[in-house]
């Protein structure tokens, strides 16, 4: 076993030091995305606030809809919970729900219950794969979003061919329901269904977009004339706005955050994943061991020595570069003393031949050549130059 192999392994773990100065960048834009998030969201949360409430004078509130129902006759009355928005059902009702989304099975299976035979009207903003199945039968949510907001009706409803262009662009449904009336398509897909109840008279209005019912939009193509004619048709307008503390939500836990994920999400996910997967195989041709070629061109021994110098310097591999140093020259050594190249690296022959050759007590030579690592890079600079002048000396003697 030579020497070198004995040598202790170098630590090319970075410092603390080297770790923040390495890191410091991807530390500071991390922290500035964080802030800028935490800044977005409370703006978007002020924003937000009440959002479909037909209480609320923001831009994306409903008070405007409110307004004009209550110039008409309709009133208008909010409630938050599951027991008022079924109690409320009735042929004199439309019932609006806000955020079916955010209603649990359970609570739409109940809600679905209450409105099937009351004779009354269901309005569903944006229902999504989560709700529009049990809230509307025989309609599913397309995973894809309509590319346009504005859309023609292109019905026969008579509240859609009065209203003209509307703002009901957002999801998009399969419809089987053979008795539905399909609105305002895109690609095929309407983006307002209307379902007729099997008994009672009532009906059920899928619609793909909360647009035509917030006051920012209410003025534009026939937005509010199609809001009017939903939600006018009978004399009480119940808005229903879910709420997440509501108590009849019994299984709002079972629910993990995948549940509440849309599906585009997972697909658009599962797409990134297999993009990556490919781009990492594409990157890693080469799967087996490592074959040495021929270098295209010829590079001078400075220019690589001094390549190696400042990679052993960037990892503080000193004990590493002192350990190629010693080697390299107890090799050059050995044959100028007559020791065979193969035990160059052997203190028990290499010391006393060149004891011998130069008349000294060896004591000095074993620690140049198979001494300790330098503890710091003056120590290496002066490990070379010692080097460097035994082999001088060696040679001239």
């Amino acid at each position: 076993m030579t020497t070198e192999a004995t040598l202790p392994s170098t630590s090319v773990s970075p410092t603390a030091r080297q770790v923040w100065t390495r890191a410091r960048g991807v530390v500071l834009a991390t922290l500035i995305l964080l802030a800028a998030a935490v800044v977005i969201a409370v703006i978007r949360s002020g924003a937000e606030h009440g959002r479909l409430d037909p209480r609320s004078a923001d831009t994306d509130g409903s008070r405007a809809v409110a307004e004009l129902l209550d110039d008409r006759g309709v009133s208008t009355r909010l409630v938050t919970t599951l027991d008022e928005a079924s109690a409320a059902a009735g042929p004199d009702t439309t019932l609006l729900v806000a955020v079916p989304d955010l209603l649990t099975d359970s609570q739409q299976s109940r809600l679905r219950a209450a409105t099937e035979a009351s004779g009354g009207r269901t309005v569903l903003v944006a229902p999504g794969s989560p709700s529009v199945s049990t809230l509307a039968p025989g309609v599913t949510a397309d995973a894809a979003l309509s590319l346009d907001s504005t859309l023609t009706p292109r019905c026969e409803l008579p509240a859609a061919r009065r209203a003209g262009g509307a703002d009901t662009g957002g999801v998009r449904y399969h419809v089987i329901a053979g008795t539905a009336d399909t609105c305002y398509p895109e690609n095929g897909l309407p983006t307002l269904v209307r379902v007729p109840a099997a008994e009672g008279g009532g009906d059920a209005i899928v619609l793909g977009a909360p647009d035509i019912l917030l006051n920012s939009s209410l003025d534009e193509q026939g937005n509010a004339s199609l809001a009017l004619q939903l939600l006018g048709s009978r004399p009480h307008v119940v808005w229903y706005l879910p709420s997440l503390s509501d108590d009849s939500a019994p299984d709002s836990g079972n629910r993990s955050f995948f549940d509440l994920l849309p599906s585009g999400w997972f697909w658009g996910t599962l797409q990134l994943f297999v993009a990556g997967a490919l781009a990492a195989l594409w990157r890693a041709r080469r799967l087996g061991p490592l074959v040495p070629e021929k270098l295209p061109v010829a590079i001078r021994a400075s220019e690589t020595v001094e390549g190696r110098a400042r990679l052993y310097r960037k990892a503080n591999a000193r004990d590493r570069a002192a350990a190629a140093l010693r080697s390299t020259t107890r090799t050059r050594l050995a044959p100028l003393v007559g020791v065979p190249v193969s035990r160059a690296h052997t203190p028990e022959a290499l010391l006393p031949a060149l004891s011998a050759h130069l008349h000294g007590d060896g004591q000095p030579l074993h620690a140049l050549l198979f001494g300790p690592p330098p503890s710091d890079d003056t120590a290496l600079i002066a490990l070379t130059d010692q080097l460097d002048a035994l082999e001088r000396e060696v040679r001239r003697s």
